[in-house]
């Protein structure tokens, strides 16, 4: 699918922390194929793609079903994501790509691992990779081989990064792999109550939004806590949404599922946790 498949809705608006920020539609996913379909080159549209969050909040607001974050990427990159063999065998290990931000917390590290029974830390969890497709710079074939090879016989991955578990979800078809929120919540889910607002890693959410808001909804009913979803069920992503996210709520504390999210709260005066602070 491609930028022509756009009607022009502007649903995506809605749900876009750019447009809220700016209220100019050429920053937005609307704008961006609107001027593809006149003719707008990759050049063009620089600026606009550069400020792309890629939270992801615009897909599942889509009613076309656009793939809008691969598409920002190929206009980053000029290509979302490289080809590589995905024949690879399926095996028993269960392990857990940290990310930077928990990378750089040991303690938190440590208090995921512990949650995650029977797993363990991978060695490379693709940090420079994660970075490139960021960026938009190329990534070369080769990298991407040497870092899929430990994972090949994987049974299940937990990816910290959001974008980072997009990639591998399509080098990796056949294994089994969750953000950290999916995969905590079964043990932690419990420790949640009414006064906490619940912040989901809007990467990771969004991208399976239909599969994962059943197990969300059942969870804020039954703990009473509140979570930064909008009318439509998709996650906003705290970057730079904070202020706005919190404004005209009563919180006594604030769960992060992503660790680097800890810091678009510490305005706020309230305690702010990770996830697996909760055991």
């Amino acid at each position: 699918m491609s930028h022509h498949d756009c009607s022009g809705c502007g649903l995506c608006l809605l749900v876009c922390p750019v447009w809220r920020e700016s209220r100019d539609v050429r920053l937005a996913p609307k704008g961006r194929a609107r001027a593809i379909q006149h003719g707008a080159t990759r050049d063009d549209l620089a600026a606009s793609v550069a400020g792309c969050t890629l939270c992801g909040a615009c897909e599942p607001a889509c009613p076309e079903e656009l793939p809008l974050v691969d598409m920002v990427l190929e206009l980053r990159s000029g290509h979302a994501f490289q080809h590589v063999a995905s024949e690879r065998s399926s095996g028993g290990k269960k392990l857990l790509l940290a990310g930077p931000a928990l990378h750089a917390d040991p303690e938190r590290r440590a208090r995921t691992l512990a949650l995650l029974e029977g797993y363990s830390l991978a060695s490379d969890d693709g940090a420079d990779i994660l970075a490139a497709l960021k960026a938009g710079t190329s990534i070369t074939r080769e990298r991407i081989e040497e870092f899929l090879d430990p994972l090949s016989g994987a049974r299940q991955l937990v990816v910290a990064e959001g974008l980072l578990l997009r990639a591998l979800r399509r080098w990796l078809p056949r294994v089994s792999m969750s953000g950290i929120g999916e995969a905590l919540l079964p043990m932690v889910g419990t420790k949640l109550r009414a006064g906490d607002f619940y912040v989901i890693a809007s990467q990771a959410f969004n991208q399976e939004q239909s599969r994962l808001i059943g197990r969300y909804d059942a969870l804020r009913a039954s703990s009473g806590c509140e979570m930064n979803l909008d009318l439509q069920r998709i996650a906003m992503p705290a970057a730079g949404q904070g202020p706005w996210i919190l404004q005209g709520r009563r919180v006594e504390r604030i769960v992060v599922e992503d660790l680097a999210e800890r810091a678009a709260f510490a305005f706020a005066g309230k305690p702010v946790l990770h996830l697996a602070e909760l055991a």
